[in-house]
This record gives structure tokens, sequence and C-alpha cells, in this order.
């Protein structure tokens, strides 16, 4: 059954009840460390969006978006958007990322000055990477240079 037919708009299901209809360790493994490293609770949204509609997983920190997981049977997709303040540490952390990654990110158009990446999380390798690009999203303070 399809994760929109399973989970209607009236129908509002738990984070337990999204990670049983994913059914992957990937799944468990990211939310654990985005909520740990980054002190975060997610927010189960309802998207009209005719690209990935239903229920989905957001995580926030501060203001900022960190990153929405969309289930599907098996495996999920987490879009990170990478905008112009990430772009530079981006493509350098991109010779450390999987093939698939790398390609995604080529593939993709920037939009308003950002690149939406969609990334489907099969792997424990496509894990990692979802996982260094979500870091860059996260506000690092400023460090004073001592002289």
């Amino acid at each position: 059954m399809k994760w929109t037919e399973q989970f209607s708009k009236d129908s509002k299901p738990t984070p337990a009840q999204i990670g049983a209809y994913i059914g992957s360790a990937h799944w468990d493994a990211l939310r654990e460390h985005i909520e740990t490293a980054y002190d975060v609770l997610p927010q189960v949204d309802y998207s009209v969006c005719s690209g990935a509609p239903g229920w989905n997983m957001k995580y926030r920190k501060s203001s900022r978006a960190l990153c929405t997981l969309y289930p599907c049977e098996g495996y999920f997709t987490c879009m990170v958007s990478i905008g112009g303040k990430e772009a530079m540490e981006a493509e350098l952390l991109l010779s450390s990322c999987t093939d698939y990654v790398r390609e995604l990110y080529r593939n993709c158009r920037p939009f308003n000055g950002s690149r939406w990446l969609m990334i489907d999380v099969t792997s424990a390798e496509i894990l990692e990477d979802v996982k260094a690009l979500v870091a860059l999203r996260v506000k690092r303070k400023k460090v004073a240079e001592n002289a």
C-alpha cells in the first residue's frame, strides 16, 4: 500500500509508524544522529507537493531547515538544500561522497540560489554522505582568530 494511501491527510502517523513503514535501519540511524548531534526534534507535516505528497518529517535548528525526510517502502528520501553559503564546502565534501551523491549534485540545477538534493538513502555509504551534508546546514559560530 502506498504511503499516501496508508496515512491520509486526516491520519497523522507517529514517528514509530513512519519507521515501521520504511523498514530500514538507516532511518533510525539518521534520526538518532540528527536528534543527538543537533539537539532537535522532528516535526511531522503533511505536504501536498506533487513531487513528494503525504506525511514527512522535518528537522529545523533555530529557524534553519536541516533536512526533510520522505518515507518510501524499504528506504527514505532525504531532502537537503545546499545554499550559496554552503556551496563551496559542499563541493569540497563531494570528493569523499558516493558516486550517486556526486552525480545527483552535478545534475541538480540551482533554484533560487540553492540546490535541493533529493537523496534516496539506500545504503550505509549514502547515509554517511547525508550526515555530512546536513552538517553543512548547521550554523557555526565564528571563532575569533588570535594574532
